[in-house]
């Protein structure tokens, strides 16, 4: 078990790949170059907002909106309290994220094994693209040996920077992203008194998964006891485990089989869970 407690993670902000200021709080971070690592974070759109142009990832994400609404493409906004399915490979955007917006996304390698590159090695690269060229509107632009100018998607570049190889996609499993609206969800109680889940989705033939679970008072959730990388945020409420008290915005990782391990209500508490695909 890992734990991460929002006040005390790294900060940082995105890159110049995109235009305008992302804060970022990076709670937990899987290992490196495997296919199911990931990257848990809470992020805040700074002074002035923060914008993309329409691209698109060979990883998947799941965005949990916890103030603000989220404009992920033109015309469509995602509601405050809601959580979304980004699939590897399939186009959203463009952005136009409001100051003050705030969400936990987590972006993992998704069912196609290409992986996650990493926060680190994914800044190291940007840092070595501005030497070479320019980062304007969320696109990179360089000149070749021959003086040939060429615009690329500033993630994309970031990409092939870090890692010497041309960015490729898997043929897409879905055709849009997919929005949940969790109020709409019945709860459904646990075998555990005083828990209760409602489960979002299931997605791709590695079952990634996406839960809210709410834990009353004086209740007892048993982590730890999936067949892959459980990640828990708790949203609201406090936890206790192992003795620990934690408060709202603490993350947590188990990893498969290694529970059970109990998280004890202190106060009525809601976590998210995401349960990374299996490999």
């Amino acid at each position: 078990m890992r734990v991460s407690e929002a006040l005390q993670a790294e900060s940082g902000v995105v890159g110049s790949m995109r235009e305008g200021v992302l804060e970022l709080k990076i709670l937990l971070t899987g290992e490196d170059e495997s296919p199911n690592n990931y990257c848990l974070q809470m992020n805040r759109t700074g002074t002035g907002g923060w914008g993309t142009p329409r691209h698109r990832h060979n990883f998947d994400q799941v965005r949990y909106i916890l103030k603000g609404d989220y404009p992920y493409a033109k015309g469509k906004s995602m509601p405050e309290g809601w959580v979304c399915y980004f699939p590897e490979s399939v186009h959203y955007g463009p952005q136009e994220r409001p100051e003050g917006l705030e969400m936990l996304t987590c972006q993992f390698g998704g069912a196609s094994g290409n992986g996650f590159l990493s926060v680190a090695r994914r800044e190291a690269a940007n840092e070595a693209l501005k030497k070479k060229g320019e980062f304007k509107n969320g696109i990179f632009t360089y000149l070749d040996e021959q003086g040939k100018r060429h615009n690329q998607d500033g993630s994309e570049a970031c990409f092939e920077e870090a890692t010497g190889q041309k960015l490729s996609f898997a043929k897409a499993r879905y055709d849009d992203i997919v929005l949940m609206n969790p109020a709409s969800y019945d709860w459904i109680p646990e075998v555990a008194p005083g828990v209760a889940t409602r489960w979002l989705g299931t997605f791709t033939e590695r079952k990634t998964r996406i839960a809210l679970t709410r834990i009353e008072q004086d209740a007892t959730f048993s982590a730890g006891e999936e067949d892959a990388i459980e990640l828990v945020f708790l949203s609201k409420g406090k936890l206790v485990v192992n003795g620990q008290e934690y408060g709202p915005h603490t993350a947590f990782e188990f990893l498969a089989g290694e529970g059970p391990i109990s998280l004890k209500a202190a106060a009525e508490s809601e976590i998210l869970r995401i349960l990374l695909p299996r490999f």
